[in-house]
């Protein structure tokens, strides 16, 4: 009979290398040799059983896969083929762009086996007190603080980009999981704002024919104004039957027949009657642009709220003024949600604003002397 395998594994020295080596067996049984990269012995030892432990915990190729993965490497594989659409939207690739760009500097040439929650919660800290880089004539000046929310949303992608490194086996956990926001995002974060029925008849007075259409649009169908609503084609919009067809939207959840109302109805009668001879609902409004439909509604709505005497919210809060109106109706949160077409039902508390009034009005029954009634329940003792 032949002897059994050593599975313990050994440390040893060579003499072409001034750090001591380890060798062990895989679960296949294949000997792996590779240097610790220490000089003193027992953090050798210890390295050969982090590595024995990754074995018998199924994670050895994982942690050997991404030995010599730096976080620059990754971050590079990342923005190539993880943030470009069709996985993410082209807004959100810039997003991932400047977020990487702020955080290389920290970490690019670190491995990201090496990568801790204590590291993480340092480069936190040490973003929320530092200056706002502005861009002026005299050059980059530091100006206030930057933003709990901006800090906040680097921090949400290096979130991102460590669980896809999960996902293709480079990393055994997320650090970013033991990290906590050493600042209140919420504090610093502007409440979604609820369009009230003056407000939009405000609006609509002063707005051209294009914008006062998509404002109808939007606060009647909940519809997202740059992913959905600005590139819709005719062809997608069914009158007859009440109904639009959305074939790409932010979320899986989000793609599908949307029923109108009867308001949204008129305004898609008035945009297709308004755009003949385009096969878009909102054409370009110049020609040679990059895009055939609208682009973007950023200067026009901003100066039509201002004629309007209106303070500024952004045109996609109007998504909170649909979900607010459907609370204020009665519709269950469920219901809300699905009529959102949201991933995940807590994005919800922020759309409904509405619900804090009908609290308040539920409140407004309360009857402070219940407890002094007479109860018509009781029954008169027997003579």
């Amino acid at each position: 009979m032949s002897r059994p395998r050593k599975t313990s594994g050994t440390v040893y020295p060579r003499k072409d290398s001034a750090f001591w080596w380890i060798s062990y067996r895989n679960r296949e049984g294949r000997r792996v040799q590779e240097s610790t990269g220490t000089t003193d012995r027992q953090e050798a030892e210890r390295f050969l059983r982090q590595r024995l432990d990754a074995r018998d915990d199924g994670m050895l190729p994982t942690i050997l896969a991404s030995k010599n993965l730096t976080f620059g490497d990754w971050a590079d594989w990342f923005l190539e083929n993880r943030s470009k659409p069709p996985f993410r939207s082209e807004n959100t690739h810039i997003q991932n762009l400047n977020a990487v760009r702020i955080l290389k500097p920290t970490f690019s040439n670190t491995l990201l086996l090496d990568i801790t929650s204590e590291a993480i919660e340092d480069y936190l800290r040490r973003r929320l007190s530092e200056g706002r880089r502005c861009r002026t004539k005299l050059g980059v000046q530091h100006r206030g603080r930057v933003k709990p929310s901006t800090v906040h949303q680097e921090f949400r992608v290096l979130r991102r980009m460590l669980n896809v490194a999960i996902k293709q086996k480079r990393l055994t956990s997320n650090p970013c999981a033991a990290v906590e926001f050493p600042a209140s995002v919420s504090r610093t974060t502007r409440k979604p704002h609820h369009m009230t029925a003056s407000e939009q008849e405000r609006i609509e007075m002063v707005a051209p024919n294009y914008l006062k259409h998509a404002v109808v649009i939007i606060s009647e169908m909940g519809l997202r104004p740059y992913k959905e609503l600005m590139p819709m084609k005719k062809s997608q919009v069914d009158l007859e039957n009440l109904l639009v067809h959305i074939p790409d939207s932010k979320t899986p959840s989000g793609v599908g027949d949307m029923p109108m109302t009867e308001s949204a109805r008129q305004a898609f009668k008035a945009r297709i009657d308004e755009t003949p001879g385009s096969d878009y609902l909102f054409p370009a409004l110049r020609k040679g642009g990059k895009k055939p439909y609208v682009g973007s509604l950023k200067k026009v709505w901003r100066s039509t709220l201002h004629r309007a005497g209106v303070s500024y919210f952004s045109l996609y809060e109007l998504r909170h003024t649909f979900a607010s109106r459907l609370s204020a109706g009665g519709v269950s949160d469920h219901f809300v949600t699905q009529m959102l077409r949201q991933g995940d039902s807590e994005v919800f508390k922020r759309y409904s604003q509405a619900k804090l009034n009908m609290m308040r009005e539920a409140l407004a029954r309360l009857d402070r002397q219940a407890n002094q009634h007479q109860s018509i329940s009781v029954t008169s003792r027997p003579n």
